[in-house]
């Protein structure tokens, strides 16, 4: 049974070769993702590592960042640094003092995002070299008018007010990952980031032999209270393993949903294609069963012929899976992910969980037909040609797919009435059971759709289309298992893109309901804020109509948190589209005057002329935080409302005049977190380059059209979902594959079928079109079963969203589901280009073995 087993393997290598590739394509996704996590995850480490070589305590200032113009100094000077030095154990001392620097491109657009664009002091030793950011070319800074960029950010040009005197290397990840690194000279550096004589950190190097977390503990009892704060070597070294370790783990189980659905699709394959093996080798199984095997050899036979077939699967996947490994960091660093560089690892549990996966899955995927096989009697051995199977009943199969499908509607209508992140497990559960009960009717479902496609076809080719209708439907369980591959991936494509296009709309609607009317929106990179001259600069500019700063502040109005926006009021009109429902815009020009939405005056039972008292939330010490958006303490004002107006977000909660709210917030200097400009009529076109001058043309200043601030806010939906077609592409692939193995296979089935038809007069073309017919009725009854339930799942679910997105509003994508319909047409044809070319070359004599 075994020989007989390898022997059915290798008889027919296309058709093993069709088959594997399901397999081969899932265990590639699943080797290729795990492979991935290990390298990323070692380059991460590696990248750590080197950054706190022979650091054995760290030291960091706890002040925070400074915002521009503090002139506060560290508690980390020195003087401190000396005393540490004298500690025993400590080896060295290396001061730095480190914020964010903006480096402007040759287009004065800055470079990273705030977070990843670094500054530091460059200080040199003895040889003129800072181990910290070994040079590349040139030399360091020396003076106030010098600095050194890392190696990327001088390559991509920046237009610079300093002398670039040198280029650095640095393995800091926010660096390597896509971010900039400028250096100054020390004093430099202490003047932008730190004060004056000041640090940001000491890193203390230790002797050989000495305890990093003894070391660390007399080192925080020498620090001033909540001032600084010391962290040893291994403590930083294990905070950052865990959160490399967290990352990694998280970026490899998303990716291994993709691979769990590509080898989900890929079972529909390998099951159907034994179910068709076993009804083509009845009469091999029957005579073995005569000459004496028994139903468990059948079994195992079948099952052993799965397990070859999953291993070699398997192993080529496991290769194949090394470029998927490849692939996947320039894929996702196409979408923002800026993942390090680093060697590729190869773990042996990588090759073990794809061997056995690919062979467990395919093992499975083979027990039901195994089982079918099994029950082939002996007695059809004696037959003298061969017979199909009976069809068997679908009332069964309709019952269960009734009641999975059943409980996965009313669980997903549950979840409807859900608008929380509460029913995101029930969601999960729901979704799996209407797939799954999809799958199960597919069968019943598909006599209906079918029939309905067939006599459209059978109108447009007379003999072709029926001929291909009546071989659709001659095996409804064949017809449904092969769309069922085509209508996972498409169901899970149209859910999410239905939820990408219904978020879409939401932003949208958002922008509508924004009241925004202003052309343009000023701010500045990393919130800032602009000088309080800004807007007197931008109003000046010609064809501005008006440029209304905003400075909101959090509050407590009454009873709850809220925020407080400071703003021109003559003109808030003239760019966010005010409707007052009673008092006046006129009135909230007075000072300790306060306007309030239709939602806060509601929530709170208040009424125009009241007095509402308003409690500034700050710092309980008084000191500045830093940034200028918050309070300066917390200090209380009685306010008269002089106006509710309908809810609009540019100013949500509450508005009072610049004036009023100037005397409570911090580094009044910095009087506008955002400035609205209305274009004069006519003249918005070309206005953001003359705004963005009036101001200096300063790298960090931001000017948006609301065409930008659209893409902004609905942009990244169209790069997850982009990114997402590309994962799921694999299952549409295993798809496509599994539907060429079925017709190729049904061809062979019908080979006398089809030399009778050729022998009564069947033309080739006509044939070959037969084929093609079937494989378009089959792609496109799958696309329809997918987007329908895709459809539906992401209305139900779409419930949840809400929780986080009110302004989310459910939308069918048209054009997109019209594509998907096209896709599948065009697949059903190109899927059937080599079997209706083999069913074509078919001759009628051979066919119907005459010699």
């Amino acid at each position: 049974m075994l020989r007989t087993a390898l022997r059915n393997v290798f008889a027919h290598k296309a058709r093993l070769v069709m088959t594997a590739l399901a397999i081969i394509l899932g265990t590639a996704f699943v080797s290729g993702t795990l492979i991935f996590g290990d390298t990323a995850g070692n380059a991460y480490r590696n990248v750590s590592a080197k950054n706190y070589r022979g650091v054995a305590v760290l030291v960091t200032a706890n002040e925070g960042i400074r915002a521009p113009g503090d002139q506060h100094r560290t508690a980390l000077d020195e003087r401190l640094a000396d005393k540490i030095r004298a500690l025993p154990g400590v080896a060295s001392v290396r001061p730095s003092a480190t914020g964010y620097a903006t480096i402007a491109d040759k287009k004065q657009r800055p470079m990273g995002e705030e977070w990843q664009s670094l500054g530091a002091d460059f200080t040199p030793g003895k040889d003129g070299k800072d181990s910290r950011y070994p040079l590349t070319s040139g030399r360091g800074p020396a003076a106030a008018d010098e600095i050194a960029l890392s190696t990327k950010a001088a390559a991509d040009g920046p237009v610079l007010t300093k002398k670039l005197v040198g280029t650095v290397d640095t393995t800091d990840p926010r660096v390597t990952s896509g971010g900039t690194l400028a250096l100054f000279d020390t004093a430099t550096a202490q003047r932008l980031y730190s004060g004056a004589g000041s640090f940001s950190e000491f890193s203390v190097g230790a002797r050989p032999g000495v305890d990093d977390v003894e070391l660390t503990e007399r080192i925080q009892r020498m620090l001033p209270e909540e001032k600084a704060s010391a962290q040893s070597g291994s403590e930083l070294a294990r905070i950052q393993a865990d959160e490399i370790t967290m990352s990694t783990r998280s970026l490899t189980k998303s990716l291994m949903v993709f691979a769990g659905i590509a080898l989900f699709v890929g079972a529909f394959i390998v099951a159907n294609t034994f179910t068709m093996l076993i009804s083509q080798r009845r009469r091999e199984i029957a005579l073995l069963r005569a000459v004496g095997a028994s139903r468990r050899q059948v079994v195992r036979s079948t099952l052993v012929e799965a397990a070859v077939l999953g291993l070699l699967a398997s192993v080529a996947g496991f290769v194949l899976g090394l470029g998927v490994a490849l692939g996947l960091r320039p894929l996702l660093n196409s979408t923002g992910a800026h993942l390090p560089d680093g060697p590729l690892i190869v773990e042996p549990a990588s090759f073990g969980y794809a061997l056995v996966i690919g062979v467990v899955v395919t093992v499975l995927s083979a027990w039901l037909p195994a089982r079918r096989a099994a029950r082939v009697a002996p007695v059809e051995a004696l037959s003298e040609i061969d017979q199909a199977p009976a069809q068997r009943s679908l009332v069964v199969r309709g019952v269960i797919g009734a009641v999975l499908g059943g409980a996965g509607v009313a669980t997903m209508f549950y979840v409807a009435t859900k608008t929380s992140s509460e029913g995101i497990n029930a969601g999960m559960a729901g979704s799996a059971l209407v797939l799954a009960g999809a799958a199960v009717l597919a069968p019943l479902l598909s006599r209906p759709l079918v029939t309905f496609a067939g006599k459209g076809l059978a109108r447009m080719f007379p003999a072709s289309g029926r001929l291909a209708t009546r071989n659709a439907l001659r095996n409804p369980r064949r017809t449904a298992a092969t769309a069922s591959a085509l209508m996972i991936g498409l169901t899970l494509i149209t859910g999410l893109t239905v939820l990408g296009h219904s978020a879409t709309l939401g932003v949208d609607k958002m922008m509508e309901r924004q009241g925004l009317t202003a052309d343009y929106q000023v701010s500045s990179e990393g919130g800032w804020g602009l000088g309080k001259d800004a807007a007197g600069r931008l109003s000046a500019v010609p064809g501005v109509a008006a440029a209304v700063p905003l400075r909101t502040v959090g509050v407590d109005l009454g009873s709850d948190a809220g925020g407080l926006t400071g703003t021109d009021v003559s003109n808030l009109g003239k760019v966010a589209g005010l409707r007052f429902t009673s008092g006046s815009a006129e009135a909230v020009r007075a000072k300790n005057t306060i306007a309030v939405s239709e939602k806060t005056a509601g929530e709170r039972g208040l009424r125009t002329g009241q007095r509402l008292k308003v409690t500034y939330n700050g710092d309980e010490s008084g000191a500045e935080d830093e940034k200028p958006g918050r309070a300066k303490g917390p200090k209380t004002a009685t306010y008269t409302i002089g106006g509710i107006y309908t809810d609009n977000e540019v100013v949500p909660k509450a508005f009072v005049s610049l004036a009023t709210i100037a005397s409570h917030v911090n580094q009044p200097s910095l009087a506008n977190e955002r400035i609205l400009v209305k274009a004069e009529p006519g003249k918005a076109s070309g206005l953001a380059d003359k705004l963005r001058s009036a101001l200096g043309s300063n790298p960090l200043v931001k000017v948006k059209d609301q065409s930008v601030l659209r893409a902004e806010r609905s942009g990244s939906i169209g790069d997850i979902l982009n990114m997402t077609y590309g994962l799921l592409g694999m299952a549409l692939v295993i798809a496509v594959v599994g539907v060429v193995n079925t017709l190729a296979m049904s061809v062979f089935e019908r080979t006398r079928e089809i030399g009778m038809l050729r022998a009564i007069g069947l033309a080739r073309r006509d044939v070959k079109r037969m084929v093609r017919l079937e494989s378009v009725m089959i792609c496109v009854f799958g696309a329809v079963l997918g987007i329908v339930v895709g459809g539906f799942l992401a209305w139900s679910g779409g419930h949840l969203v809400k929780s986080s997105f009110p302004a989310y509003e459910f939308g069918l994508p048209w054009p997109r589901i019209g594509l998907f319909l096209l896709i599948a047409l065009v697949v059903g044809v190109l899927a059937a280009v080599w079997p209706a070319r083999r069913a074509g070359r078919l001759s009628p004599l051979e066919s119907m073995g005459v010699q």
